[in-house]
């Protein structure tokens, strides 16, 4: 009996919904990445070209082929352009993510979206200071205008520095105006990587990956801060709370209606409408008790963190959450949405709703959205699934029974309060912490999967070792949900895989070892995190000085290359599981993994076995403690008087 469904992911929930698609011979992602093999390796080594009409152009990486394009362009040129156009498009869509939550506050403070209010009042006055916003006197309604105006105005700025900039360390602000890499407006940066790449513009590739690094620092401390900072004021900030995760969270007894996608804007209204007396009225009409709500990806950790509403998964479980015969209906908006959705929801009753007028999917139905009319939207598409209920075919429903408990909603701000304590809001006993060895330092493990790798494999296996070795881990996306589905983001976890230290501070302070601090535009409350324990001192005076490192052990999406390129020229090393399509140029692989680290404090690593790459963090940890004139973390001394 093939043993596939065990060898692409590690999830037991996962593994038999993949081994349902093989019995039923339904094609899924994993079947058509075995299709694929084998995959062209110039792409992989990122030494073709086909931005002009001369080519398509590509480089024989053995030497005895051709070693320039038509136009002249070098194996260098070619992978740094293809790299960089990367990072435009990733940071095109997290941004653009931010300007669509900029447009909805600005709707709501001008009272056009009646279904939303500005329920983060106080982030609402601590942004708008960073924006120069002179709050004295006026209502919450005009503040929130003035600033969207403002935020809306950065995508568009052609000079200058983007505002939210400010909130990293001094030290690193210089570094970035000195290396002419602070980005001026969030497009403007976005629009010189397509025109700099253009067939005959940049050649240099030192150059052409600079300019792609001004271009992610407009993404990480722009766009999706931007995102992040305006959704807590729209939708409330979140804080810690109790959720469940997994496929068994769908319910065989209710109408399943899943969100799916990255913005928080109508999922957010969906939640309250799944509450509508009619509707539910009209689903127990049809025979079911009531209607579930669920998330997917990204959307699911926005409506985790601020209502507790359960996930259903990862990205790589999109289709198995249809596969279970139980969806009424998957409500899909932008980013991460598999075209093959539609045609495996064919196999079932299941129906597809886009929302966004940036995906639309051939031959499947279309709401669109509209701020000014959220809850009359949200109760339409969920009405759709309601009636859609009396369609399912009941000897087809399989549901798979893992689930797991999960504590989230953990942000820059009340990390203040469960450190500090609500009288004392500190990042003190963080810093204290790690100055005294409890803890050996901090990391954040994010991204997506990806078939290339078992699903959810590297995730779990490099978050557990980090935090057996006293490593504090953040997450965000969906790496945070594949820890969740382990068990790994309840407190009483500690117990059993956290060090001595770690285990000590989660049981004084009551935290899991692993902090779910949101969705994959949230990697910006990293960024200031990260800030933050600068500026409470003792541990350098940048991020590049802290214990700190980052990995994306199972990427996806270009998205993941402009987050990886803000983080490292944030200052943090970073360890990719396999590796940028850069190969094929030993100069720009040898650029971003090791001179980077000299120019702005951060480089790239990249190592597929997750426990390798989890050492190789805890190195480069045990570096900067050294760096700091910190003694070993009590781990190393444990270990030491044991050898």
């Amino acid at each position: 009996m093939s043993e596939k469904h065990i060898e692409r992911s590690y999830d037991p929930a996962s593994q038999k919904m993949i081994k349902k698609a093989q019995d039923e011979d339904i094609k899924i992602v994993w079947d058509r990445h075995d299709a694929m093999q084998p995959q062209c390796g110039f792409g992989e080594l990122g030494i073709c070209c086909k931005i002009c009409n001369m080519g398509p152009c590509r480089i024989d990486p053995f030497g005895e082929g051709p070693q320039e394009g038509v136009c002249g362009a070098s194996k260098d040129t070619i992978a740094a352009r293809n790299l960089v156009r990367m990072i435009a498009s990733g940071a095109a869509a997290h941004s653009d993510h931010g300007r669509d939550i900029a447009h909805a506050l600005l709707s709501a403070a001008k009272g056009e979206a009646h279904d939303y209010k500005l329920k983060g009042t106080d982030k609402l006055k601590r942004v708008a200071e960073v924006y120069g916003i002179d709050t004295a006197g006026k209502s919450i309604e005009k503040i929130g205008e003035e600033l969207g105006e403002k935020c809306l105005a950065e995508f568009g700025q052609q000079h200058g520095e983007l505002r939210l900039t400010s909130l990293a360390p001094k030290k690193r602000q210089a570094l970035w105006r000195k290396l002419g890499i602070i980005p001026r407006g969030i497009d403007r940066e976005i629009v010189e990587i397509m025109h700099r790449t253009h067939m005959g513009v940049d050649n240099d590739y030192k150059n052409i990956i600079n300019h792609g690094i001004r271009a992610a620092l407009g993404d990480g401390w722009g766009g999706s801060m931007i995102a992040t900072e305006l959704s807590d004021i729209l939708f409330g900030s979140p804080e810690p709370i109790r959720a469940t995760v997994n496929l068994g969270v769908l319910k065989e007894d209710q109408v399943n209606i899943v969100v799916h996608g990255h913005e928080p804007t109508l999922s957010d209204v969906v939640v309250d409408a799944g509450k509508d007396p009619e509707l539910l009225a009209l689903a127990k009409k049809y025979g079911a008790k009531g209607i579930n709500i669920i998330g997917m990806c990204c959307t699911a950790n926005e409506i985790l963190m601020r209502h507790g509403i359960p996930s259903a998964g990862n990205f790589l479980q999109q289709e198995l959450a249809i596969l279970t015969g139980s969806v009424e209906l998957m409500m899909v908006d932008v980013q991460c949405i598999m075209p093959a959705l539609s045609s495996v929801a064919n196999c079932f009753h299941t129906k597809i709703v886009t929302t966004s007028p940036k995906c639309k999917f051939p031959g499947v139905e279309h709401v669109e959205f509209k701020e000014e009319k959220a809850l009359e939207i949200a109760k339409e598409i969920i009405k759709k699934g309601v009636e859609n209920y009396k369609n399912r075919v009941k000897k087809r429903v399989d549901i798979p029974k893992e689930i797991k408990g999960l504590v989230a909603g953990f942000t820059t701000e009340n990390a203040f309060h469960f450190l500090g304590g609500k009288y004392r809001s500190t990042y003190r006993p963080l810093n204290d912490a790690i100055i005294s060895g409890r803890l050996r330092g901090a990391a954040g493990v994010v991204g997506c999967n990806n078939p290339n790798i078992r699903h959810d494999w590297a995730h779990v296996s490099m978050v557990k070792e980090l935090i057996k070795n006293d490593v504090l881990v953040v997450q965000t996306g969906c790496s945070a949900i594949a820890c969740a589905k382990e068990g790994l983001m309840t407190p009483e976890s500690a117990y059993k895989f956290a060090g001595p230290g770690l285990r000590e501070i989660c049981e004084a302070v009551g935290i899991p070892p692993v902090l779910h601090v949101g969705s994959c535009v949230d990697n910006s409350r990293i960024l200031l995190i990260l800030s933050e324990m600068v500026k409470e001192g003792g541990l350098g005076e940048d991020i590049s000085d802290l214990p700190a490192a980052g990995a994306a052990p199972e990427w996806m999406s270009e998205k993941a290359i402009s987050i990886g390129f803000y983080v490292v020229a944030s200052g943090v090393f970073t360890v990719f599981g396999t590796p940028h399509p850069v190969l094929g140029s030993e100069n720009v692989t040898k650029y971003i993994t090791n001179e980077l680290e000299d120019i702005v404090g951060g480089k790239f690593a990249f190592e597929v076995d997750p426990i390798k790459a989890a050492h190789m963090m805890i190195r480069h940890i045990d570096l900067k403690r050294k760096a700091l004139k910190l003694g070993p973390a009590i781990h190393q001394q444990k270990v030491a008087l044991k050898t």
